[in-house]
């Protein structure tokens, strides 16, 4: 049976001017008792407010929150609330503090039990020392203690925590956190606490509740902390997902501050120079593939063509850039290769967002990034490295990828099942924020990634692993990253989608001539950008050599940028990634691929800018093959075939993929 319910509660406020703030609107939750719950985003967001409602304190303007079963309507004693700011009686020792609540709930035990009830939760929150102090002989944390105590003495169904250790220095704050932890697991407390420590949710929680921004804040997220109990403060942090939890809710918290600043400019739409808009809000990953995004913007390539008025959002994730797109706060993004087919076949929650390319910006640029401990090993090719994964199979090997549609994500996939390794069960490939691979090599808690520059430099230089493969050693000259804007943007705009194309096509040229590398580089070490030493960052050297373990940095990075015809979207690339996808089940492969590769591959847009600049060489070439490193030849005839004679694959599913928005 559920515990707590709260259903479609609204909650508003009345303003002096007479109109109303709606502060929260549509929170559905439910809570199984034993559970222990977080709330967490950015202040104002609600979640106090909500704590309240719960308590009692305050009432729902609409909906209405259940315990056991009963509407709560006012505060009671099976709801006991913990404050940051103790809320103690100073003329009252730690024991009367604790016998005053007792002896108030449970005037109808007798007076033994209840002594006996207040001795007991003394010697729980370890005070037996100062049970006959005053608050204002005890520190921050015995104080809460106390307040701790007490409201677990009273034996309450629920116990409500707002910012409990938000006062405390960082070492009573750990403390503190363990030892409730330890109570609510021993005693099966049910829990609701309010807090913006995002390792304390972790720590304490079986569930955290991200509130978005107010006004109208929801739920954004729930995530279910799939974290072994009882827990143990290094244990939990060395778990595998861990780091990958805390990295989706300083993800979802950052975005919520990012969407803030951008609807705050994005009130209004400017057109000028024969362009539909010119004010446009750009995203990107800071990697070496952003060059073009950078040059464009620092050297004058946007204003040139008309858009005065860009802002680069720098995103910590693809994620970042997925749901600026989907969510319309973004007008265009630098997107892996694969993620305009991938929102649009629905790789979003099963739900279809026709996003279109125009434009291919960079090529190469990957590597496959090995502990640096594996080459004791011997560990210098893929059959080697299948050699060691099977010689430990009771360990679990993790490998790290930056999105499910990323060119890394599908190469790594498409090289270790060459060798008949399942990356399905034998190796476990974990999404996660570029410098969280690096944190997570140097640990030891991943044993690898496939990612772009600089990431793969940056492991060399730092002599923290090395790349067993780069993107030469499997499918030299594969797309890497694409401009990417949704389809309904691209047909509301079509003058300034060519002016950005335009732009952007310029600026691959700046970044793809060796005399402006230097500048290059200059650019991306800056902190809107990269914001990372220059020994990082390397871009295509003349002669490119494939892999090797003891190769210099600067061979690592192979990112190509401009040439005849690499700008070029290709229909049989994209589709390419989306046998892919389909492979490892990621997406369906769409019944009608062929009209979404012709909405997707943009490559009327792309030739009138490109004939616009003079560039018709790079209008007519279309890949008409695809070869990787194993000889398997990919053209775009017979795609289900291709899928079909793999060994290794997921169980892949066909359905039609409706764009007309009406699904």
């Amino acid at each position: 049976m559920t515990f707590v319910t709260i259903d479609n509660l609204e909650k508003t406020f009345p303003l002096p001017n007479g109109e109303e703030y709606i502060a929260l609107k549509g929170i559905d939750l439910t809570i199984q008792k034993g559970e222990f719950i977080s709330l967490i985003g950015h202040s104002g967001c609600g979640k106090s407010t909500l704590l309240n409602m719960v308590a009692g304190l305050d009432l729902p303007t609409e909906g209405l929150v259940m315990l056991q079963g009963e509407q709560i309507l006012r505060p009671g004693p099976d709801r006991m609330v913990v404050f940051q700011n103790y809320s103690l009686l100073p003329w009252l020792s730690v024991r009367e503090n604790i016998a005053l609540a007792v002896n108030n709930v449970m005037s109808g035990l007798p007076a033994a039990e209840r002594s006996a009830i207040v001795e007991e939760h003394i010697d729980m929150v370890g005070l037996r020392a100062a049970a006959d102090k005053n608050p204002d002989q005890l520190s921050g944390g015995m104080r809460q203690r106390v307040a701790i105590a007490r409201a677990l003495a009273t034996k309450p169904k629920l116990l409500l925590l707002d910012e409990p250790f938000g006062a405390l220095d960082a070492l009573t704050r750990g403390g503190l956190q363990e030892q409730l932890m330890r109570i609510c697991d021993e005693n099966h407390v049910t829990a609701i606490m309010v807090t913006h420590d995002v390792d304390e949710a972790l720590l304490l929680s079986d569930r955290i509740v991200m509130l978005t921004n107010g006004p109208e804040s929801k739920i954004g997220q729930i995530m279910t902390v799939d974290i072994p109990r009882p827990r143990k403060r290094m244990e939990a942090i060395n778990h595998p997902h861990y780091y990958s939890y805390r990295s989706e809710i300083i993800y979802f918290l950052n975005q919520q501050k990012q969407i803030k600043k951008i609807r705050a400019r994005k009130q209004t739409v400017v057109a000028r120079h024969g362009l539909e808009k010119i004010n446009l809000d750009i995203g990107f990953v800071p990697l070496t593939a952003c060059a073009p995004i950078a040059i464009a913007k620092e050297k004058g390539f946007f204003a040139h063509h008309g858009l005065e008025e860009v802002n680069l959002v720098r995103e910590s994730s693809w994620r970042g850039v997925q749901d600026g797109i989907a969510d319309r706060y973004l007008d265009a993004a630098l997107m892996p290769s694969g993620m305009p087919i991938w929102m649009t076949v629905g790789g979003m929650n099963d739900k279809p967002i026709p996003v279109v390319s125009a434009l291919t910006i960079s090529r190469n640029g990957n590597a496959i990034t090995i502990d640096k401990r594996f080459a004791d090993q011997g560990i210098r090719t893929l059959a080697d490295l299948k050699r060691f994964l099977l010689s430990s199979p009771d360990r679990k090997h993790i490998f790290g990828v930056v999105h499910p549609a990323s060119s890394h994500n599908l190469l790594l996939r498409y090289w270790l099942a060459s060798e008949g390794i399942d990356p399905q069960h034998d190796v476990e490939i974990l999404t996660l924020p570029p410098a969280q691979m690096i944190a997570g090599l140097k640990k030891g808690t991943i044993d690898g990634y496939s990612i772009g520059e600089p990431w793969a430099t940056r492991a060399a230089v730092d002599n923290i692993g090395y790349e067993i493969a780069t993107d030469l050693d499997i499918w030299n000259g594969h797309p890497g990253k694409v401009l990417g804007v949704r389809e309904d943007w691209a047909l509301a705009y079509p003058n300034t989608h060519v002016a950005l194309v335009k732009a952007l096509l310029e600026a691959c040229q700046f970044c793809a001539d060796p005399a402006n590398q230097d500048e290059v580089r200059e650019i991306l070490a800056q902190p809107e950008y990269l914001a990372m030493d220059h020994d990082y960052i390397y871009l295509s050297d003349s002669q490119q050599i494939a892999c090797n373990v003891t190769k210099n940095p600067r061979d690592i990075s192979h990112p190509l940028f401009f040439a005849d015809g690499a700008n070029r979207p290709s229909r049989t690339e994209h589709l390419w990634l989306l046998t892919q996808m389909a492979r490892w089940g990621d997406v369906p492969f769409p019944r009608n691929w062929v009209e979404i590769l012709e909405r997707v591959a943009k490559v009327g847009v792309f030739s009138t800018a490109a004939r616009e600049l003079g560039l018709a060489t790079s209008t007519t070439y279309n890949r008409q093959e695809i070869n990787l490193f194993d000889g398997i030849k990919f053209t775009a005839d017979d795609p289900i075939d291709y899928l079909n004679h793999f060994a290794i694959k997921h169980d892949i599913y066909m359905a039609e993929i409706d764009l007309s928005g009406k699904n």
